[in-house]
């Protein structure tokens, strides 16, 4: 009889340890779990609990993308913008990484469809340009921002931000040019006033600081603080 507790009492330890092994993971193995891996399994929760969330599914591409895994992130920036037709982010990722996996054909036709889409608005086309130019496909960024600037020729920052285009590509002529407009359309920039001096322009500071408060002006910088934290 004691023998027969004792025997029970053993099964019914063993089967306590077992449970506990096969439960929730412990704060361990939760430790154990790079930052990325933490990311993509919140995410993975937010996505089976709305599969129409596009930013849930536009994050998830990121991972995937960062991973090099290039078929999962288009799958996931394509979900994303069928979810929200107008999520830029995460149409250039999508041309990203198009290129990436070597489908140049749909690249282009997506991209023009994509630029096609911002025409309408000169803060979309901006915004557009921005995430294309985050995705280091500076030719698409540089065709939004010029149509962006047709739709605001007046917008300093467009202008700028042109003019720092063309300094990447070391066109010191054209990043000028852009410079000096942006410089006269709002002389209070003082980035712009040191990259003229750099380009040998003597330009003069005016005393009093002019107050901007247009869309586009807040897009740019509010864009700036994103790709360089």
């Amino acid at each position: 009889m004691i023998r027969k507790t004792q025997f029970v009492g053993l099964a019914l330890l063993i089967c306590t340890l077992l449970l506990h092994g096969c439960g929730k993971p412990s704060k361990g193995d939760e430790v154990a779990k790079t930052p990325a891996e933490r990311k993509k399994a919140k995410l993975l929760k937010k996505i089976d609990r709305k599969f129409e969330n596009p930013q849930a599914h536009f994050e998830l591409g990121e991972l995937y993308q960062a991973d090099g895994l290039w078929a999962q992130a288009e799958n996931e920036y394509k979900t994303a913008v069928h979810f929200d037709p107008v999520h830029w982010q995460a149409q250039a990722a999508r041309i990203r990484v198009l290129t990436e996996l070597d489908d140049q054909t749909k690249a282009e036709l997506l991209a023009d469809e994509y630029i096609s889409q911002a025409s309408n608005r000169a803060a979309s086309s901006l915004t557009l340009g921005l995430a294309f130019q985050k995705q280091q496909l500076d030719e698409y960024a540089l065709t939004c921002y010029q149509q962006a600037l047709r739709l605001a020729p007046t917008s300093a920052k467009i202008n700028r931000q042109i003019g720092y285009y063309y300094l990447s590509k070391n066109d010191r002529d054209r990043a000028k040019d852009y410079l000096m407009r942006s410089f006269h359309l709002d002389p209070m920039q003082p980035e712009v006033s040191h990259e003229l001096g750099r380009l040998l322009v003597d330009v003069d500071i005016p005393r009093k600081t002019q107050k901007r408060t247009k869309k586009l002006d807040k897009i740019v910088e509010r864009s700036d603080k994103n790709m360089n934290p």
